[in-house]
């Protein structure tokens, strides 16, 4: 699928829409509607994420674990955000603003995704990463669960630890997961950053930059709490 083109531009499209309209919604008028609200959405990320790889991937020929498994971040977003949607664990609803906004944002802005619109694959991605990117916001934005005071360095020693555990599967399998030897084929903020394996530490010091920025608009609010 072509960056930016029509079958691109409204998945986003749809995806800004819910994420304004469950946002506003929930600041604006809350009440016994939130639970069901995120319970949906819950599902609508664990239908599309247990679909793919219980399902889909299974019954693709040549499956194999060096890309048949949920070890992209935006994949254990995937169980993440469900679990904060429906228990809003404060290191959960974390989790799921960073690497929602940090990694699944990207991620639906730079598709790495071949399949067309109406196929399976392309239903599955922007169900799953928009779904994401909407539960976090729902969360933290309408919900006002805001990251505490060190959100930043816990999340990025998690994101590096988690880093840590995908390079090594990349070793065992010879897969690409986190993106760690070699960046997507339809580009992304990777492709900018050099070559291997120097683009990995960069990106490091790019994803600590994002979490920083991610956390500015709660400075304020925890201050007054």
């Amino acid at each position: 699928m072509s960056l930016f083109s029509a079958e691109h531009l409204v998945a986003l499209g749809v995806v800004v829409l819910a994420c304004v309209a469950v946002t506003l919604a929930a600041r604006r008028r809350p009440g016994s509607w939130i639970d069901p609200t995120a319970a949906v959405i819950a599902a609508i990320i664990l239908v599309a994420e247990v679909s793919w790889y219980a399902v889909y991937l299974p019954r693709q020929a040549g499956w194999s674990a060096s890309y048949g498994l949920p070890l992209q971040l935006c994949d254990v977003a995937g169980f993440i955000v469900p679990a904060a949607l429906l228990w809003r664990q404060w290191l959960l609803v974390e989790l799921s603003y960073f690497w929602g906004l940090g990694g699944t944002l990207q991620a639906l802005i730079t598709p790495d995704l071949r399949e067309h619109f109406p196929s399976y694959p392309y239903w599955q991605f922007y169900l799953t990463h928009g779904a994401i990117v909407v539960g976090a916001l729902f969360l933290t934005v309408g919900l006002r669960r805001y990251p505490r005071p060190g959100a930043v360095p816990r999340i990025f020693l998690l994101t590096l630890g988690f880093a840590i555990v995908a390079g090594l599967v990349d070793l065992v399998t010879g897969g690409d997961y986190m993106y760690l030897r070699q960046p997507p084929q339809n580009g992304s903020l990777l492709n900018l950053m050099g070559p291997w394996p120097w683009y990995i530490a960069t990106g490091a010091m790019l994803a600590l930059i994002v979490l920083l920025i991610l956390d500015l608009p709660f400075w304020r609010a925890r201050r007054k709490v």
